[in-house]
């Protein structure tokens, strides 16, 4: 996967936005003001931190060598280094996955505005 596929898979979320909080070097991508992607400029390989449920989390890094826990937020975060070991339909799931944890925290009426966003997308 490439770093141009990353960032458009990112911000075909509902109302994403990428942003450079951390500086020019990491891509921030966000929903509702709150993270759920976070994409190194100069990795190489490429890779992506995303959150992801605590137990799923520990799943993915015993299931796969290029999955590890983030120095970010090592329970709630991973970072998967995209070395060609993870199916790109996984990575495209993960994102997914991630940002739909951050919608699920967001204020109720920002919440149900974007899951409908997401129902018309999928249906």
């Amino acid at each position: 996967m490439t770093r141009d596929l990353l960032v458009e898979t990112c911000l075909a979320q509902p109302e994403a936005v990428e942003d450079f909080p951390f500086g020019e070097h990491v891509s921030v991508f966000k929903v509702g003001g709150k993270m759920f992607a976070l994409l190194p400029l100069h990795s190489d390989p490429a890779s992506v931190m995303l959150k992801c449920d605590p137990g799923k989390a520990e799943l993915l890094r015993q299931q796969y060598a290029a999955v590890r826990a983030s120095n970010f937020h090592k329970k709630h975060w991973n970072h998967i280094s995209l070395d060609g070991s993870v199916p790109l339909e996984e990575v495209g799931e993960w994102i997914e996955d991630s940002y739909d944890l951050v919608v699920d925290k967001l204020p109720k009426n920002l919440k149900s505005r974007l899951q409908d966003e997401i129902r018309n997308l999928e249906g």
